[in-house]
Formats: C-alpha cells, structure tokens, sequence
C-alpha cells in the first residue's frame, strides 16, 4: 500500500504548475468556532478560490500534465458541479476541448459555470457514480483523457497544494478537519501535512447519507453503499477510490460524520457569523465542530476547517436557510383556526405583533374540508428568537382562544 502513497514533492511540484492559476485563499479566525470547541478556530477559505473550490487545484495539475497527443483527444469528466467547474476552466485556460458528464437533477447554477466555461455538458444517472461511468464509456468510445475527479495521483497532489498553504498561513496548526467525498482532498492534505509536521492530525467529515469511508476502512478495502441521500452533492459519493483509500488508511487520523440536519446548522453560522456563502459539502467540517462529531482537545493548539466549496442553488440555499431556523429553534410554520368575521385576521396579527415575533408570509383559506361552517384557517410562518420564544408565541395564541397546530416546530 505504502508504495502508491504519493510525496511531499510530489505536492510541491503541483504548486509549482499552480502558479499564477490558482489563488492562495484566506484564513481566517472564527470567534463562534472557538468558543464553542474552547480551541482556537481558523476557516481556510476555498470556497473563494477560482471556480468556487479547490477542485481546479487537481484539475489544473492532472490536465496541464498531458502530451500533446492527449490533448488534442481532448478531456471527460464526471461531476455534481465542482470537479466540473474545476475541469472546465483547466481545459480552458490550457485551450482544450472539455466533456463533462453530470447527474440527473445536478444544481442548475454549477452547470451553467460549467458551459460558462467552455465544457460541453451531458447528463447521465442520479449520481456521481452513474455519471463517472457514461464519463468512462465516452472516454473508451472516443480516446479523450479521463479526469477522474479524485482516483488520480496528479489530482491529489493538486489538492494537497492546499495543506502547504495552511502550515504556512498557521505553522502551528494542530489539527487540519476537512469534507470528504471520494477522498482526493483529504488524501493530498495528508500527505503534505504528514511530511511537513508528522504530529498534526488530519480528520475528514462525511455526510452521514454519503459515508462511505467508515464502512470501508473498517472492511480493509474499498466498499460501495447501497444507497446515496445526502444535500451535501459535492461530497456524495458511493465508493471511495482505490488510491483514496490507500491514502486515507494510511494518513488520515479519523473520520467521522454528520447530519444534513448539522449542515444546514453549520451554514447558518456561516452565514450568519462570518458573512460567508458555503455550499452543504463545504460546511462538513465546520459541523463536526459544531456538533462535537469532531471535538479538538482545549487549549490553545489551532484547529483548520477548511470551507472547501461555495457553489451553492440559491434556492437550496433558501430551503437550507428556513431548515437551518427551524433546527436552531427560530422557525414556526402553525396552521390557526379562527372564527370568519371581520377583524379577527387582524386580531391575530396583532397578538404575535405583541410577542415581538416576525412573519415571514400568512395564507388565509376558507377551503380546507376540516373546517367548520364560519371558520378559516391561516398558515403562518413565523420567525422568533429561539425555542422559548416560540414557546411563548404559541401559548400566547392558544390562550387567545386560537386552534393552533404546530407545522414546523422551533420548540423540539
């Protein structure tokens, strides 16, 4: 196994070709992160590099490497978004026809980037996985050049060029936590994290719908889940790669997961905290914090979560955001039953007016068959202040006489 583990030159020499094409991103402190975990807190943010990832990192590095011959056959890839976006600007900026073969359903902004850039798009399956496989069929049928998105020894050196960034950005970085999908990320990390100071610690974080690693580092090799289902797309992946594997085995310290449940919570704070727009994938590392899936010993070692993406739907990002309130306690959807007359709609208002609560939007219906004869019931959704907020609000209503059932409760 030891003799596929890529080497600290190996890093090096990709930062070389990076030159002048990727951006070093910022680190940056996070108050949040660090009161909360009771070490100190730094944010690598990738999620402002070129395209949107790190993923043009491993793509730059494996396309810049090809003959002439490979080149005119032109590159294939497969992708949710990043390593697309990643692959297609590469093959751009070194003039070379780019395909790239996305699932089903792929977020609608990371594929007009990814023709923004240049690359025909294709679309195949409802996963990375079916994806990679109409990417390797094309491949066979029409002799262009296979970027895989992370099963490659050129692209994890490319993406390793970020872990040099942080020991020089932080060289007392204790512990560097990342998102892991297929692995390609993590692995180069580890690599020159491990040769530049052999005592840091490397942890990776899947989406508990997308966990692959755990399963498969305890089988000893490689394992594919049955199932997929995850909001964090970027890292969905069925089945770590043979040489992904070997490197994390070998390098990686731990891996642990999260709920998207914890994703939309990490996003928020993102959002709310640091001004930053995350996408789900690139918030793991922030949730194992959060959440403790991940809980860095106290004291004063710093701890690096890098935010390795920020290409995110913007309507997911407002389906994660009310998500993310209802999670934190500070989102109510009540279905209120009230009487039909005059005047009561406006009743109502003024009661949650009066418990200092915002509403988002009101529906107000006659129709519904559970009614009774003279009543009408209204939708709310509501924002508060928290759990004990939310508790007061709905009493408040039901003490006002309203029916009040609890659609979205804030108070769990």
């Amino acid at each position: 196994m030891t003799d596929l583990l890529l080497s600290l030159a190996d890093v090096e020499a990709a930062r070389t070709l990076l030159g002048g094409v990727v951006k070093t991103t910022p680190l940056i402190p996070s108050r949040p992160l660090t009161e909360i975990t009771g070490a100190p807190v730094w944010l690598k943010c990738e999620n402002q590099q070129r395209a949107g990832s790190y993923k043009v990192r491993g793509a730059y590095t494996r396309i810049s490497r090809l003959s002439e011959a490979e080149r005119e056959r032109g590159v294939v890839a497969a992708s949710a978004g990043n390593h697309a976006q990643g692959v297609a600007l590469a093959a751009g900026l070194l003039g070379i026809r780019a395909t790239v073969f996305m699932p089903e359903g792929a977020p609608l902004p990371k594929v007009a980037a990814t023709k923004g850039y240049g690359a025909s798009v294709e679309y195949a399956g409802t996963s990375v996985d079916d994806a990679l496989e109409a990417a390797h069929a094309f491949a066979a049928r029409t002799g262009a050049v296979l970027i895989h998105p992370f099963d490659h020894a050129d692209v994890i050196a490319g993406q390793g060029t970020v872990a040099l960034e942080i020991l020089e950005q932080c060289p007392e970085a204790a512990t560097i936590v990342t998102a892991v999908g297929g692995g390609g990320l993590v692995s180069g990390l580890a690599v020159a994290a491990k040769a530049l100071r052999p005592d840091i610690r490397v942890i990776g974080v899947q989406a508990a719908g997308a966990a692959a690693f755990p399963p498969s580092l305890v089988a000893g090799a490689p394992r594919k889940l049955e199932s997929c289902l995850t909001i964090a797309d970027g890292i969905a992946v069925m089945r770590p790669g043979d040489l992904t594997f070997a490197h994390v085995a070998k390098l990686v310290d731990e891996v642990v997961t999260v709920s998207d449940e914890d994703l939309s919570a990490a996003l928020l704070v993102l959002l709310e905290r640091h001004k930053m727009v995350v996408e789900p994938a690139g918030a793991a590392a922030v949730a194992a914090l959060l959440t403790g899936a991940y809980a860095p010993p106290r004291g004063d070692d710093p701890v690096v979560a890098i935010l390795s993406g920020g290409n995110i739907d913007p309507m997911l990002l407002l389906r994660v955001i009310e998500h993310g309130l209802a999670s934190a306690g500070r989102y109510l959807r009540l279905a209120v039953r009230c009487t039909d007359r005059p005047g009561e709609l406006a009743r109502m208002l003024r009661e949650i007016a009066e418990q200092r609560a915002n509403i988002v939007d009101v529906v107000h219906s006659r129709q519904s068959p559970r009614l009774s004869f003279g009543e009408v019931e209204v939708a709310l959704s509501v924002e508060t202040r928290g759990p004990d907020h939310s508790s007061a609000l709905i009493g408040a209503l039901r003490d006002a006489g309203y029916q009040v059932e609890v659609q979205v409760d804030a108070t769990a």
